[in-house]
């Protein structure tokens, strides 16, 4: 199969690696050149400054959409007009202008499009949605996830006022840059009911967005909750906490493991003085590494792209997940919660 990745930053160099790993050699890069990182790795191979010269020359069967957020459109609307399968790299967009565009381009040329949100893959988060499925924790009363990684360590290598998180023109801030807790909580807990959210610049971090963020959501299914988001935090700290009436997860990122804390089989109900839980630990695999997410979900591209596999975020996860995000930002502006 022929593959083009549309931006060669860290996460389209990251797409690319892991593609060559996989054994798919024939790849064009479509480049504006104005990548941070050196360009050794890429020696060799096709390069295109020109989206529609590239999708007319080489004719990819698919694209990877890797540009900066607000850039992804102009990328990934005619590569879907051509019939080639996508994998749009999260957030979908910064707004919502266009969305039905690509969704209608899609529809028309037989276009698989899957959304990157690498978290979908992560094996102890998918315990955690089993469990939940399983009723294993009974009734979801409440959720808390908390995502603070200091900005300017992201990419040591270059300016962090000059990376697409970091500016309002490519679409950055920490609620949509910092996204995947919004779509793995969907995932996990289902669709969302209302929100609400406090945010914006509080730190000295030379940018012009967000760089805190406090959403409260109410899901379908009852529960309440929140997400904590921030780009200050030093050192970075990733967890998440859902508590049900039998029981109750903590997960970090950190190791990735899920400590999941349930009531004795005889308790069928909370008490006053309940007894002590037993908890069960589910690790990651030995060996795991963060980059085996990213490699899962080129994997499963590859089996989208051949027609073998549907999307496991499909293009509608990837725009309730900014919908989510853009709310949190209305709610800021509006003084209001945010009602779906």
């Amino acid at each position: 199969m022929k593959f083009l990745i549309a931006g060669l930053g860290s996460i389209g160099r990251r797409h690319f690696r892991n593609l060559i790993a996989l054994g798919e050699k024939d790849v064009i890069l479509l480049r504006s050149h104005r990548a941070t990182l050196p360009d050794d790795e890429l020696a060799g191979y096709p390069v295109e400054t020109d989206l529609t010269e590239a999708l007319k020359k080489h004719k990819p069967e698919a694209v990877i959409v890797a540009n900066p957020t607000s850039l992804h459109l102009d990328v990934a609307i005619p590569a879907a007009k051509a019939g080639c399968h996508i994998l749009l790299e999260k957030p979908v967009s910064n707004s919502l202008a266009r969305l039905d565009v690509l969704q209608q381009a899609a529809e028309k040329s037989g276009s698989r499009i899957l959304v990157g949100f690498q978290f979908r893959y992560h094996p102890t988060l998918n315990k955690a949605r089993e469990l939940i499925q399983s009723n294993a924790l009974g009734k979801i009363i409440t959720v808390h996830a908390h995502w603070g990684e200091y900005l300017p360590q992201w990419h040591p290598w270059e300016d962090y006022r000059r990376s697409y998180a970091a500016r309002a023109d490519l679409g950055g801030g920490v609620i949509i840059t910092l996204t995947h807790p919004l779509d793995y909580l969907r995932f996990i807990l289902g669709d969302v009911e209302s929100l609400w959210s406090f945010n914006g610049h509080s730190s000295p971090l030379e940018i012009d967005v967000e760089d805190v963020a406090e959403i409260g959501l109410k899901f379908s299914n009852g529960a309440v909750g929140s997400v904590h988001l921030n780009y200050v935090q030093r050192p970075p700290s990733h967890r998440l906490e859902i508590v049900g009436t039998q029981g109750a997860l903590r997960w970090d990122n950190a190791d990735g493991v899920l400590n999941f804390f349930k009531m004795p089989a005889e308790f069928g109900t909370w008490s006053d003085n309940p007894p002590a839980t037993i908890v069960e630990q589910y690790k990651l695999p030995d060996g795991f590494e963060r980059n085996q997410l990213f490699v899962a979900q080129t994997r499963h591209f590859v089996e989208v792209v051949r027609g073998e596999s549907e999307p496991a975020c499909n293009l509608q996860d990837g725009i309730q997940a900014l919908r989510l995000a853009l709310a949190a930002k209305e709610s800021q502006r509006s003084g209001r919660a945010v009602s779906f």
